[in-house]
């Protein structure tokens, strides 16, 4: 099938909203699309209890409807790194169950993207990260460049620590979330010089955002 790994350059980047974007793309090719937040740490009411609003983004954008235990296994309260958000919690993250659920939800679907938490080597657990998560997946990686100062070392860092895992960097989206960043252009151009992929989309910075408007090129 055609499945992702969407991570960032840091928290706060818009990997959620690229990961629908993504969906929307792919589900001009695919009649079932959906979105995966193995890991959320935040949560928010809603009228069935409480929920991830990344997760209920992603179902959003989605074209089948499943199980909350297969596209959000592990939902935590308190908006912190997932470690410490788990151990607020009482829990301990299990990559294995979140492959498990993964697997599962795969099984339902033409085309997957799945959405990590933080930054690539965010903290699951005092033994693993993000990057275990990914590397246990072994999904292609869509890398969300967050445009603000600080993110050429970021994206290089990030591209070489997927690779070195053994990876796919399938591709990478410049985020301009910062509109008083300085030289952006020419930040996005260092990059597509450096980055060992292609740039599927240059998203502008936008008050009201709306997924269904990203020009996303599929890898």
């Amino acid at each position: 099938m055609n499945a992702f790994f969407v991570t960032g350059t840091d928290t706060g980047v818009g990997k959620t909203f690229v990961s629908c974007a993504l969906l929307h793309a792919l589900a001009r090719r695919h009649p079932r699309v959906v979105g995966m937040k193995p890991v959320a740490a935040g949560l928010v009411p809603t009228p069935e209890g409480w929920d991830s609003e990344d997760a209920i983004a992603l179902r959003t954008a989605s074209t089948v409807r499943v199980p909350p235990g297969l596209d959000s296994p592990v939902r935590l309260p308190d908006p912190l790194s997932p470690h410490l958000a788990a151990e607020r919690a009482g829990t301990h993250i299990d990559i294995a169950h979140l492959v498990a659920c993964q697997r599962e939800l795969a099984q339902h679907a033409d085309a997957m993207v799945v959405e990590g938490a933080g930054g690539f080597l965010v903290p699951l657990s005092p033994e693993h990260t993000g990057g275990d998560l990914a590397q246990a997946l072994g999904l292609p990686v869509l890398l969300v460049v967050g445009l603000r100062l600080g993110c050429l070392n970021h994206a290089l860092l990030s591209a070489e620590t997927i690779r070195a895992r053994g990876l796919t960097l399938a591709g990478w989206v410049a985020n301009r979330i910062d509109p008083a960043m300085a030289a952006p252009d020419d930040n996005i151009a260092f990059l597509r010089q450096h980055l060992p992929a292609p740039l599927l989309a240059d998203i502008a910075h936008s008050g009201a955002p709306d997924f269904r408007t990203v020009d996303l090129q599929l890898p």
